[in-house]
């Protein structure tokens, strides 16, 4: 499973930049008299000048929310129901400015490439960009906003729920197919799994 999350994470990643890429060839970052592209900037500095705390707890506080997001929409029986259920801990998550790493792998390198932008600058009003380079990025924001994600999404949404609906079952053998995935159970009828 890490092997599998590695590999994600690391796909986001490329998929982010790709994405950089494309939104600055694209030039939608000049609209407004570059104001668009100021705005991208602002948000990139701000996100690489939080503390390592500030980033790890926002970083909690997102994917506890977004793995909720993911809870409810799985529950729900019908499309309506899912959308509710992902749109309002998403609403929720951006609203309060938490940090999630994916969503930082677009937003911090889009403002690393702008920063180089004359037009940006000056749009972004004397903005300090000293603090904004990739050292800050992964340090500063991406390793402790990936920590709080990973334990945001783990143990607040995961365990909880885990330890909430677990069943006990001295008798109950579990196996996991290591090529599948395929959770099997099998339980002696006569033991109380309640």
């Amino acid at each position: 499973m890490q092997e599998t999350g590695e590999l994600v994470y690391l796909g986001n990643f490329a998929g982010s930049l790709l994405l950089v890429g494309l939104i600055y060839i694209s030039g939608y970052w000049k609209l407004n008299g570059s104001l668009v592209g100021a705005s991208a900037l602002e948000l990139a500095v701000t996100k690489v000048n939080l503390s390592f705390l500030e980033s790890f707890i926002r970083g909690i506080l997102a994917n506890w929310l977004v793995c909720l997001a993911v809870w409810l929409s799985l529950a729900a029986k019908d499309l309506i129901g899912k959308v509710i259920g992902i749109a309002f801990p998403i609403a929720a998550f951006v609203a309060m400015g938490f940090e999630h790493s994916v969503a930082n792998m677009y937003f911090i390198p889009l403002g690393l490439l702008l920063m180089g932008e004359g037009s940006v600058l000056a749009a972004a009003g004397g903005i300090d960009i000293s603090n904004l380079n990739w050292g800050t990025f992964f340090v500063n924001n991406l390793l402790p906003v990936t920590l709080g994600n990973i334990i945001g999404g783990v143990f607040f949404v995961g365990f909880l729920y885990w330890f909430a609906y677990r069943r006990y079952c001295e008798k109950c053998d579990m196996e996991v197919d290591k090529e599948t995935g395929e959770i099997t159970a099998s339980c002696d009828d006569d033991v109380d799994t309640e």
